[in-house]
């Protein structure tokens, strides 16, 4: 049993959202959200991920404690994910079991949360990323778009497990251009997050 098994998995998070009368998000979409703002250098404050995350799910607040529980759950897990040296980052995705056509479309989805937890610190116009990042921002727009064969054959299941790929490591490369550590002497200098009056 590895250290992993407690953290929440996409069915924890599915049965959360349903749990809160959620059934318009996909648990890849707010993951790929969550990412996203994480590689563009966000570390919302618990209280504000919670914010964000009902936001993005378009309910009021979360009504049960052991939601709000599973959201810091998956924040604590993508960002270690994100900053571990093992480069074990991986997308919420639906497990194996689920038809491949439903893999690709939440990768899809993961994709399209991704870009919009990217764009909401406007990075993504930022004229000091590099031209790698832009071109990796583009493909994932274009992934955003994915639509799986009917047919789960291994040539298709293959192409999923190439694009996964690339999309994890698209991500820690995004991350790691982003969040670079300042140099020393300098984090003190660094702009403290806004505070909204």
């Amino acid at each position: 049993m590895s250290d992993t098994d407690n953290l929440p998995d996409f069915d924890d998070i599915a049965n959360l959202l349903v749990a809160e009368g959620v059934h318009a998000t996909s648990p890849s979409e707010l993951h790929g959200m969550l990412c996203g703002c994480l590689c563009a250098g966000a570390r919302p404050d618990p209280a504000a991920w919670l914010q964000l995350a009902s936001e993005r799910l378009d309910i009021d607040a979360f009504s049960q404690e052991s939601s709000k529980v599973g959201m810091l759950e998956l924040y604590n897990q993508a960002l270690a994910q994100l900053e571990a040296t093992d480069l074990g980052f991986e997308p919420l995705l639906p497990d194996d079991d689920h038809l491949l056509a439903q893999r690709a479309g939440a990768l899809g989805v993961w994709c399209q949360g991704f870009l919009g937890g990217f764009g909401q610190l406007g990075k993504q116009t930022d004229a000091s990323l590099s031209t790698e990042a832009r071109e990796v921002l583009s493909d994932l727009g274009q992934i955003a778009q994915i639509a799986a064969e009917d047919e789960d054959s291994d040539d298709n299941e293959a192409d999923l497990m190439e694009i996964q790929e690339y999309v994890r490591m698209a991500a820690l490369m995004l991350f790691a251009e982003c969040n670079q550590a300042p140099d020393d002497g300098e984090e003190s200098a660094q702009r403290p997050p806004e505070v909204l009056h």
